[in-house]
């Protein structure tokens, strides 16, 4: 059997602090897949999924790459029109993903830092489920407070999550972000901690 390293499934809906947490990981030493991040790449000028994008939806893509806002505007209340963008990103995404577990081989723990873990039943390929919460109103102010952010592009989005207490209910770990860093820290130390022997044996 091919040796490799025990998979933490890191997740959380918009707003609740999922990249701070991530990076919590990364100072650990524990290699971190981004997949937003892996979207950017693809997506960015020369991307691997550019012109795939701009031939299902033309005049969303220039020589900078994809321009999100126009085809997050293309896709958001268009439920057919998502899943021809998925059917592009996810498998691109999947690429990518298992490079870096290729490149990680060796490591006893990696994080898979995937927005939408349980809805693209990515949950089923990880060994340790970890949501990040908060509270509602603390992560409609977060999500808010960012650029090109309205309330109604905030509910079109979590319309598409599922809800934060779904996750929860799935979860092998929650971390909690509307608390101070130093207790968020301490909640990724011990998901650490409790993986660690699992990883080595």
């Amino acid at each position: 059997m091919t040796k490799r390293p025990r998979i933490i499934g890191l997740t959380g809906s918009i707003g609740m602090g999922k990249s701070t947490v991530a990076a919590m990981f990364a100072d650990e030493g524990i290699p971190v897949f981004d997949a937003d991040a892996a979207v950017h790449r693809l997506q960015g000028p020369g991307g691997g999924v550019v012109a795939a994008i701009e031939a299902a939806f033309p005049g969303t893509t220039s020589a900078a790459g994809v321009d999100r806002t126009h085809l997050a505007a293309a896709v958001l209340d268009d439920d057919a029109a998502m899943r021809r963008l998925e059917a592009i990103v996810h498998p691109a995404v999947a690429q990518e993903r298992a490079r870096f577990l290729s490149r990680h081989a060796d490591a006893p723990l990696v994080v898979f830092d995937i927005p939408l873990l349980f809805e693209t039943g990515g949950d089923r390929a990880v060994d340790t489920i970890v949501v990040v919460s908060a509270a509602p109103e603390v992560q409609r102010h977060r999500t808010l407070a960012r650029a090109n952010m309205t309330g109604a592009k905030f509910d079109a989005i979590l319309a598409r999550q599922w809800p934060d207490r779904d996750k929860r209910a799935g979860a092998d770990f929650v971390i909690p972000t509307d608390v101070s860093l130093d207790a968020t820290r301490e909640a990724v130390r011990h998901v650490i901690a409790c993986m660690a022997p699992a990883a080595s044996g």
